[in-house]
C-alpha cells in the first residue's frame, strides 16, 4: 500500500525533531465526529517529521488490516483500542512536535457531544485551537458549541480548518460561505478578525497543511503550519504578579537541615526573585523571599512554569493550598463568588447542591446559591433563571465556600481563576468553573425567560 502524498516527501519519516526552541505554542483541536481531527493531527506529525519509521509501518499494517488503500494517519493519534475499534477519539490525546521555527504541544480532543468535558480539559491551556468542519456539512451545532467554549475559556486565537475541501463541488464558494458564517459567530463571541484564520485543507491528501496546495487557487493565505509558526504567543498575561499555590511543605528535620522549611510548588503566574515582598493568602501575612531552591541548585529568579521550593524570611504557618502571591497585586480572599460553570455530569446541577470546590491545591466545601442564567450557544443568547444546568450546559452560577479562596478573575489569570466542582461522595469531577462573569464579556443578547 502506498500514499503518493507520503511517497513524494523524501525523508519525511524520520526521528522526531529535538525540541530545541524556547518558543512553545500550546494548541488543541476540536470539531464534530468524523470531521477528520485525528487525521489532521497525524498529518501534522508526519509532515513535521515527528514520527518514527516503525510507527508509520505499524499504521500501514493496521490500515491494510482494515481494508484501506492508503495509510490511515489518524491511527498515530487514536491510540486506545476502544478508539481504534470505534473509529472515534474518546480521550484527550497529547502529542508533541516541532518545526525549525517553534515547538508545539497539541491536544487532540473528542468530537462527540458526550465528551465535551474532555474538550474543555484539552482546550483549557491552549493558546490556539484548530476547529475543524467537514466542508460537506459546514458549520454545525457542535461547531457553535466549541467556538463558544473557546471564547469562554479565553483561548486567544482560533483557526477554522475547512477539511475535506477536495470532496465538494464549487470548493471556492463553499469555503467562502463557511468562512463567512464562522466569522459571524466568532465576531458575536468577541473575537476580532485578526484572531481568526480560515484555511481550506484536506488532511487526507495534505493540502495546505504543511505544503501549499495547487488545488486551492482561490486561497492565498498561509498553510496551517505557516500560521502555527508565526501566530503570536499570547497566553501569558504580563500584568499578573506572582501566583504560587503551595503543593507541599518540606520539613526534612535532619542534622544537616535542622530548621529547613520550604514550600514546594509551581510558579503559575508572574515571577519570583530573592528579596521580593509577598503575601500569604488567605491569612494575609506579609514576608519576603529568602531563598529559591531547585534540585539543580539555588536560583535568583524563577519564572512562570518553573517548579521550585521557596524559603521565606519569617516562620509562618503555611499549609498545602495556600497561595504565595505578589504583595503588590495579591487576590483578595472571598467566600462568595459569581462564576461561569460548564456542567460535566449527567446528573443536573440545581440550586442548593452541596459540592466540593477544588481551587489549585486547596479543596473546600461549597454550596450552590443560585443559577442565574444558562448560555444558549446555538443562538448566542442568555436564558434567564434556569431550573438546572444539564450535561454540557454552561451557566452563570453563584456559590459560597466554607473557607476563603484567593482567586483572580479568570479574564485576568487562567490558573488562579479556574476551579473544579467535585462530587463529595464519589470524588468525580462534576463541573469546571471560571471565577467571574465570563458570559458577560461575550456581549450576548439580552436574557430571556427559559
Amino acid at each position: 500500500m502506498s500514499d503518493p502524498n507520503l511517497a513524494q516527501r523524501d525523508g519525511a519519516v524520520s526521528a522526531p525533531i529535538q525540541y530545541r526552541n524556547a518558543d512553545l505554542l500550546r494548541i488543541a483541536t476540536a470539531g464534530s465526529v468524523d470531521d477528520g481531527k485525528s487525521t489532521l493531527v497525524g498529518r501534522l506529525l508526519y509532515d513535521t517529521k515527528s514520527v518514527l519509521a516503525d510507527q508509520i509501518d505499524a499504521v500501514t499494517k493496521a490500515s491494510v488490516d482494515r481494508g484501506m488503500d492508503t495509510p490511515d494517519l489518524s491511527l498515530l493519534v487514536d491510540g486506545l483500542r476502544a478508539e481504534r475499534e470505534q473509529g472515534i477519539t474518546i480521550d484527550v490525546a497529547y502529542r508533541y512536535f516541532a518545526t525549525p521555527a517553534r515547538s508545539f504541544v497539541l491536544a487532540d480532543t473528542p468530537g462527540h457531544v458526550q465528551y465535551t468535558r474532555n474538550t474543555v480539559s484539552g482546550a483549557s491551556t491552549a493558546q490556539l485551537v484548530i476547529l475543524l468542519v467537514d466542508a460537506r456539512n459546514g458549520v454545525v451545532a457542535q461547531t457553535r458549541r466549541h467556538a463558544a467554549v473557546m471564547a469562554l475559556l479565553g483561548v486567544p486565537r482560533l483557526v477554522l480548518a475547512v477539511n475535506k475541501i477536495d470532496l465538494v463541488d464549487n470548493p471556492a464558494e463553499v469555503f467562502a460561505t463557511v468562512s463567512a458564517e464562522f466569522e459571524e459567530i466568532t465576531s458575536a463571541l468577541g473575537y476580532s478578525s485578526d484572531q481568526v484564520q480560515e484555511i481550506p485543507v484536506s488532511a487526507l491528501r495534505g493540502d495546505n497543511v504543511a505544503i501549499r496546495s495547487e488545488n486551492t487557487p482561490y486561497y492565498d493565505g498561509p498553510t496551517l503550519i505557516e500560521h502555527l509558526e508565526t501566530v503570536p504567543n499570547e497566553l501569558d498575561r504580563g500584568d499578573v504578579g506572582l501566583r504560587f499555590p503551595v503543593q507541599y511543605v518540606i520539613r526534612p528535620r535532619t542534622a544537616e537541615y535542622p530548621d529547613y522549611r520550604g514550600y514546594a510548588g509551581l510558579v503559575s503566574a508572574g515571577s519570583v526573585s530573592v528579596g521580593d515582598d509577598v503575601v500569604i493568602q488567605p491569612s494575609g501575612i506579609r514576608t519576603t523571599i529568602a531563598k529559591i531552591d531547585t534540585p539543580d541548585g539555588e536560583l535568583a529568579t524563577a519564572h512562570t512554569g518553573r517548579s521550585v521550593t521557596l524559603l521565606l524570611a519569617d516562620d509562618i504557618d503555611i499549609s498545602r493550598g495556600d497561595i504565595i502571591a505578589s504583595a503588590a497585586d495579591a487576590p483578595e480572599p472571598a467566600q462568595q463568588f459569581t462564576t461561569t460553570v460548564c456542567w460535566l455530569s449527567e446528573k443536573p446541577l440545581r440550586a442548593g447542591a452541596r459540592l466540593l470546590l477544588k481551587h489549585g491545591a486547596k479543596t473546600t466545601q461549597a454550596i450552590i446559591g443560585g443559577l442565574d442564567a444558562v448560555f444558549d450557544e446555538q443562538n448566542l443568547a442568555l436564558l434567564d433563571a434556569p431550573e438546572s444546568l444539564e450535561l454540557n450546559q454552561i451557566g452563570r452560577v453563584s456559590l459560597q465556600t466554607a473557607d476563603p479562596i484567593a482567586a483572580d478573575d479568570y479574564a485576568r489569570d487562567r490558573d488562579s481563576g479556574s476551579f473544579l466542582l467535585i462530587d463529595p461522595q464519589g470524588g468525580n469531577t462534576l463541573g469546571a468553573g471560571l471565577v467571574g462573569d465570563a458570559l458577560d464579556a461575550l456581549k450576548l443578547s439580552a436574557p430571556a425567560t427559559v
